[in-house]
């Protein structure tokens, strides 16, 4: 347990912290409660998911939650509130505002804040990946892993929200030629930041690998035109390889750590002082 001079130490931030998570859940909270259902009565595109694609806000709130209990100690201090500092408010603010205007299908203002949620946290997971390795399971755990779940399925909600702005009512008017064309184009992007981040470092980014998947697969799983079913189907088979790639990278550094840690015991002097 930390002590009471290290829980105090950036007691402000860690309190706005606490309360700008149960806003940002809050928000969420309100999408699936609503009457009539905020998903449901979404506009319909030819990029949108199954409804049981959004269950990962689930786990990345959870997740996260266990960010906000992490702050209190000192490793968990070090990285949330010296290294994230206030972009996690930043963060949680930005996505309750998204949330807000997507519920209401302001789907023009909603495009532009997923635009700014996506650049916040881009800018959070750059900060972790780059300064905040991983060094024990609670980091992994409690950072690593929801910020990159986060990441990646920000992405696939800035392309949604773009054919929500930009596309036809998939309800009221069929799917055209350049429909078809974008919709390719959005899935190849959705596809090629997967493949980014399988070759964004030797072992890759398994969770935000699989945050892509989950979301070509709920395209797949919910649009009926036969040129988008099956190119979302062949490209969440591709994403497999690199979530593959991912957890064979993963494995990899698992032996290596451990063999370096079996060396360093056999170079250990047998008498201490020696």
């Amino acid at each position: 347990m930390p002590s009471d001079v290290e829980w105090k130490d950036g007691i402000f931030l860690k309190i706005v912290n606490v309360v700008v998570y149960f806003l940002f859940l809050g928000s969420n909270i309100y999408t699936v409660t609503s009457p009539g259902g905020v998903y449901q009565a979404s506009k319909e595109t030819y990029f949108t998911p199954a409804t049981w694609a959004f269950g990962i806000w689930s786990l990345i709130h959870l997740l996260l939650l266990g960010a906000i209990i992490y702050q209190f100690f000192p490793a968990g201090k070090r990285v949330i509130v010296d290294g994230i500092s206030w972009r996690f408010p930043l963060l949680a603010v930005l996505n309750a505002i998204y949330v807000n205007l997507w519920s209401h299908q302001k789907y023009i203002f909603a495009f532009i804040f997923a635009l700014l949620v996506s650049s916040t946290v881009s800018h959070i997971y750059y900060i972790i990946k780059k300064h905040h390795a991983s060094e024990n399971l609670n980091d992994e755990l409690w950072i690593h892993l929801p910020f990159s779940l986060y990441h990646g399925w920000t992405t696939v909600l800035v392309i949604l929200t773009a054919f929500e702005a930009f596309g036809v009512n998939a309800s009221t008017h069929r799917a055209g030629v350049f429909t078809k064309v974008f919709v390719f184009l959005g899935l190849l992007f959705l596809e090629s930041t997967s493949a980014a981040y399988a070759f964004s470092s030797p072992e890759g980014d398994l969770a935000a690998s699989i945050a892509i998947a989950w979301g070509l697969f709920a395209i797949f799983t919910h649009q009926s035109d036969p040129f988008i079913h099956w190119s979302a189907l062949a490209f969440s088979i591709l994403s497999i390889f690199w979530i593959l790639k991912s957890a064979y990278g993963y494995c990899v550094l698992y032996r290596s750590s451990n063999v370096s840690i079996l060396h360093d015991e056999e170079r250990a002097p047998l008498v201490p002082g020696n």
